[in-house]
């Protein structure tokens, strides 16, 4: 009978109630708040759900992301190996080239300026990494939380883990992530707040046609300026223009759609939970965090108030032809910040349709985001 009441008395002490700590119930908390988000309020469901649940795995069972020296029979953890393909950069690289299959850069083609707005809004970084460093984080691990205001979770991720900053990556991708998931309630107050209704129901011209020619050139052109000038950024730039260059030249559809579809989920599936696992609590409580996630927000609002400011500045100098409201989508988040451009202009005009002049700032942020990281980089001297 002993062995018995002995026998129960183990299996009771190795059930999650006896190991875990009130931290672990607050971040499990998290988790269901978040799944809630994106399951019932369907706020970016193709990233809350595996990050949220990777969050609701580690704090049921932290042994899951258990390395391999910590282990006693030398096996990781499951999600302590997806979590190596984050801080190798592979995950963040695959991710660019699916972005640039399922992505038409025409709009930025038609227009170059766009160029310039999405140029803006990197402002939020710059702005970011100073006011990190004036907070107590040291130079590399500023710049990594910087990169927060871009709105680009691969790009964050991939920053930290080449500065060495792995133990800020979880607060850093996870905040990078959930502020892309909030771009439609971010953004918006920041847009009307700094426009008139005059401005947001201007109405802009139709684009011109981009040849197939222009598309094609486009990838192989900005690969090799931007590597040139940055040859840090050919990770990310240059599997970004590789996906387009599938989606444009016309003669590889099976990769096109293998990059674009089942590749691609099959990494956000890999790289959210795995992101979503580095929220255990001992990790992600901590005074850090904190400031991590309101410096990311900080990024995030002056970068859209950049790019709004410089749409401004632009409708004035072209005599009221560009509506300001498309620097918002200077922002990395494709093609969210895009259709709250469109959303936003349409509530001040319904007949206005600012959806494929916001793509182009918006790409051109993917691109201005992968250059500030490989700015830092260069910075830095981190190949």
């Amino acid at each position: 009978m002993s062995y018995v009441f002995e026998t129960l008395g183990n299996l009771l002490h190795q059930t999650a109630f006896f190991n875990l700590t009130w931290g672990n119930f607050l971040m499990i908390a998290v988790a269901l708040v978040f799944l809630y988000l994106a399951i019932g309020r369907e706020y970016e469901p193709l990233l809350l759900v595996p990050i949220s649940f990777g969050m609701l795995l580690v704090n049921l069972y932290p042994d899951i992301m258990m390395t391999i020296e910590e282990s006693s029979n030398g096996v990781g953890g499951l999600l302590h190996y997806f979590y190596l393909l984050d801080e190798w950069s592979i995950l963040p690289s695959l991710i660019f080239m699916g972005v640039g299959a399922m992505t038409d850069f025409g709009p930025l083609i038609a227009n170059p300026q766009s160029f310039l707005l999405g140029a803006a809004a990197q402002f939020g970084i710059f702005a970011a990494y100073i006011m990190a460093i004036l907070m107590g984080f040291n130079d590399k691990a500023a710049a990594a939380i910087s990169i927060i205001g871009g709105a680009d979770g691969p790009t964050s991720i991939f920053l930290a883990g080449k500065l060495g900053q792995t133990e800020y990556m979880g607060p850093i991708a996870v905040a990078a992530y959930s502020y892309m998931s909030l771009v439609p309630i971010i953004q918006p107050p920041i847009m009307k707040l700094l426009t008139t209704e005059k401005e947001r129901k201007i109405k802009m011209e139709q684009l011109r046609p981009v040849s197939k020619l222009e598309k094609i050139l486009f990838p192989i052109i900005v690969t090799i300026v931007v590597v040139l000038i940055l040859p840090t950024t050919a990770p990310l730039v240059g599997m970004l223009m590789l996906g387009n260059l599938f989606r444009e030249c016309g003669v590889v559809k099976q990769l096109t759609e293998t990059a674009s579809n089942a590749l691609m989920y099959i990494v956000v599936i890999i790289l959210g939970t795995s992101v979503g696992a580095t929220t255990s609590a001992e990790a992600f409580l901590n005074f850090d965090t904190n400031k991590i996630v309101i410096l990311g927000l900080i990024a995030f609002m002056f970068g859209t108030a950049a790019g709004v400011i410089f749409g401004k500045i632009m409708c004035k100098l072209s005599g009221g032809k560009i509506n300001p409201l498309i620097g918002s989508a200077g922002v990395s988040a494709v093609p969210m910040a895009a259709r709250v451009s469109q959303k936003v202009g349409a509530e001040a005009d319904p007949t206005n349709f600012l959806l494929m002049h916001a793509m182009g700032p918006n790409v051109a942020g993917v691109i201005g985001t992968a250059v500030a990281a490989g700015t830092f980089m260069a910075i830095f001297g981190v190949q």
